[in-house]
């Protein structure tokens, strides 16, 4: 997927992906366990992560980049939040999964940043007070998997206020297999497919680029994506 337009106060039209049409992908699952062939984050090792970030972050604000479901559900509370930019980066549906909102029968794919163009997303503060609870708290649901703690880093990102160093998550710069690239058609085919216990994968795109549209930041590829998956829930045969 290619890089990310800037914000845009006019959309190109109505979003086709429709509540209703997200409901035809939406089924009872059973938890399944971890990813296959990655193993889950101990307790120790996420121990050490935490103290890792918050030694890099010292006695600073930690602000966070976001630009996915951290948007419109970012699992603390938000101190304060402001629009961000970060260049040299794009969100992409790259990231495969197997598990949360897919199964090893029909795998699905979830957002990642990738190198090159920019994003446009929030950043959003943790409250001083908890600053290392809520630390703790945010990487344990991003962070899911010992072989993945790398992909975490700092990013400086543009604000109307200036320039703020940002901490941001599947971000890193090294084409891993988690994160290759996905043409536009095969991630609208995986998307359309998936469901797993936390909900499905169009539920999770109709989620986003509806939180993209409210703040009036418009990403071609995430709009192009909405109408492709679409098009095929819409062929599906409507459930009675």
């Amino acid at each position: 997927m290619s890089k990310t337009s800037s914000s845009k106060i006019r959309l190109p039209g109505t979003l086709r992906l429709t509540p209703d049409l997200v409901a035809r992908t939406l089924r009872v699952v059973e938890e399944e366990g971890p990813e296959p062939n990655w193993t889950p984050i101990s307790s120790d090792q996420l121990d050490e992560l935490v103290r890792r970030v918050g030694d890099e972050a010292g006695d600073e604000e930690i602000w966070v980049f976001v630009y996915g479901s951290l948007m419109w559900n970012p699992g603390f509370d938000v101190a304060a939040s402001n629009k961000a930019v970060a260049f040299g980066w794009h969100r992409a549906f790259s990231l495969r999964i197997e598990r949360l909102r897919a199964t090893s029968n029909a795998p699905g794919l979830m957002l990642a940043l990738q190198p090159g163009g920019s994003c446009s997303g929030l950043i959003l503060k943790l409250p001083c007070a908890t600053k290392k609870e809520d630390l703790r708290t945010l990487l344990a649901r991003e962070i899911r998997y010992a072989e993945v703690c790398d992909m975490v880093c700092w990013v400086n990102v543009r604000t109307p206020t200036g320039t703020r160093r940002a901490l941001t998550f599947w971000a890193s710069p090294k084409r891993c297999r988690l994160t290759e690239k996905v043409p536009l058609d095969e991630a609208a085919r995986l998307i359309a497919q998936a469901c797993g216990p936390a909900g499905s994968c169009a539920e999770y795109l109709h989620r986003t680029v509806l939180d993209l549209a409210e703040r009036r930041i418009f990403d071609r590829n995430l709009w192009k994506l909405q109408e492709l998956v679409a098009e095929r829930l819409d062929a599906l045969p409507s459930r009675t």
